[in-house]
């Protein structure tokens, strides 16, 4: 059984960075798509970015688009959500999931029913 723990979240200044976390154990990440997504209560769930199994394909949120970067490392079976110049709207609490069929990309931000598994989530809060 695949587990997922976010980490990296924390209070961070307006133009600052983070680099968050999402660990796997129980199995390998390889075979999986990855998704970041966050939320804010009263709000649904939104896709910040994704990334394939092979790692050679990557998508994001307009809103993050040129700012974030997405990857995985195989051996520490981990994927990395950087995100730079954090501004007050990217706030949140960040979860990642996975998808083993790799649907997701194709239907991503849509398609939350296409993965299997998701993480218990990491605060991200961007203020002064």
């Amino acid at each position: 059984q695949l587990q997922l723990v976010e980490s990296g979240g924390g209070l961070v200044q307006p133009g600052g960075s983070l680099r968050l976390s999402c660990a796997a154990s129980g199995a390998s990440l390889d075979y999986y798509a990855i998704a970041w997504f966050r939320q804010v209560p009263g709000k649904e769930r939104e896709g910040v970015s994704c990334i394939s199994s092979s790692g050679g394909s990557t998508k994001f949120v307009d809103s993050v688009k040129g700012r974030s970067t997405i990857s995985r490392d195989s051996a520490k079976n981990t994927v990395y959500l950087q995100m730079n110049s954090l501004k007050p709207e990217d706030t949140a609490v960040y979860y990642c999931a996975a998808d083993l069929s790799g649907v997701s990309m194709d239907v991503w931000p849509d398609g939350l029913y296409e993965y299997d598994y998701w993480g218990q989530g990491t605060q991200v809060t961007v203020s002064s």
